[in-house]
């Protein structure tokens, strides 16, 4: 996608100078108002009133902090065994099981009018904010603001911005509750501004589309959103499968479809190790930690694992969302171990390391189970002292040292 750079920041970006921003913060804040200056006539292009954006925009200056997050997603930089280890828990799977006796009535509506089953709701709810727990801190006009003016892709950016002041223009959420993740995802379930326009609900009946505080409205808009994306009532996203040895994955993935009978063929069985259905169902092998029949887990996915995927176009996420679903009605974790020797740690395994560290005189902060940048300076120290690779990662080889 092409930049838009406002003129004086264009060559400093190219040169690679971005951090001239990020230790110039009053050059960065000229910067930025001169950028918001710049967008007040697309905005009301896109249907901003001049009113809205005078209002929502005073006193709007730029979080430069955002920019190093950046293209530091955890979806793409942890391995799949922390990254699932942390989401799919055995606390997550309780909570998620209580809240689907809690909302049963709700949930039941939901899939009645839009066709998606409670656990795949619940999952998607528990992963994206914890149940309405975690939902982000930062203000979207500021976060989106200093998107559309700073680093790549800010013509998106523009677009959610631009969205988020519609938002709030048609009173759906009060400024003030208008906060999410640094990229503009918001809500129980985590839209972005457009999604929102084009998919959120008013399932309670207010008048009001509120991600925020209306657990019927934002349960609602998910399971519409996964209909829209393809969703196929009564059928799985998928299942794990065992890959006979020798088996050559080279050319396969979600986007390869075959017929479930043409992998029956050549040797696939489900984990139980019970035959697959000999249909013309069209699956996709999904390898996701590499290329052969000992390196982890192997899945077929359908048709609504792909739906799941377009939420946030990460197999890891789709894959932390299929499988807590299942974990919710009940199934166990996968048969086929991740190939690794130090398997990643849950949220309660993290609080514990952080109390272990803090125990050994480490300032970590605040035990909640996030593994900031205090927790990883204390797990290189003790990782020092150990002899372990220093790496600032936490797995199972730490956990039990420090016990």
């Amino acid at each position: 996608m092409p930049l838009l750079l406002v003129p004086a920041l264009r060559s400093y970006l190219k040169l690679g100078f971005l951090s001239l921003a990020l230790s110039s913060p009053a050059w960065a804040q000229t910067e930025f108002q001169q950028c918001l200056a710049s967008l007040r006539s697309p905005a009301q292009a896109a249907g901003v009133k001049e009113e809205s954006f005078a209002r929502f925009t005073q006193g709007l200056r730029a979080d430069m902090g955002i920019l190093e997050k950046l293209n530091n997603q955890p979806e793409f930089r942890m391995p799949i065994w922390d990254y699932l280890a942390v989401l799919v828990d055995d606390e997550r799977v309780a909570e998620g099981q209580a809240q689907m006796v809690k909302h049963r009535d709700l949930l039941h509506k939901v899939e009645t009018q839009y066709g998606v089953d409670p656990a795949t709701v619940v999952a998607v709810w528990g992963v994206e904010s914890n149940f309405g727990q975690t939902m982000g801190l930062y203000p979207l006009t500021q976060a989106l603001g200093t998107l559309s003016c700073f680093g790549h892709r800010q013509r998106y950016f523009r677009g959610e911005f631009f969205a988020t002041l519609r938002i709030l223009q048609a009173g759906h959420i009060a400024p003030e509750r208008l906060v999410g993740s640094w990229a503009g995802a918001f809500g129980q379930t985590q839209f972005m501004p457009t999604t929102f326009e084009r998919l959120a609900k008013d399932f309670d009946g207010d008048g009001r589309r509120d991600l925020m505080d209306s657990v019927a409205d934002a349960l609602a808009s998910t399971a519409y959103f996964l209909s829209q994306a393809g969703w196929k009532p009564s059928q799985v996203w998928g299942f794990e499968v065992q890959l006979p040895a020798g088996t050559d994955v080279s050319g396969e993935g979600r986007k390869t479809k075959r017929a479930m009978r043409e992998w029956a063929a050549r040797g696939l069985k489900r984990a139980d190790g019970s035959a697959l259905p000999a249909s013309d169902a069209p699956a996709g092998l999904m390898t996701p930690t590499g290329a052969n029949a000992a390196g982890g887990p192997a899945f077929l996915v359908f048709r609504n694992f792909d739906a799941l995927y377009s939420y946030n176009a990460a197999e890891s996420y789709g894959l932390a969302i299929a499988h807590l679903s299942d974990r919710l009605r009940g199934a166990g974790p996968f048969a086929t171990p991740w190939p690794t020797d130090d398997a990643g740690l849950s949220r309660a395994e993290r609080r514990e390391i952080q109390a272990l560290l803090r125990s050994r005189d480490h300032d970590i902060g605040e035990i909640d189970g996030v593994l900031g940048d205090k927790s990883r300076i204390a797990i290189k120290a003790e990782q020092t002292r150990l002899g372990h690779e220093v790496n600032g990662r936490a797995g199972q080889k730490l956990l039990r040292a420090l016990r």
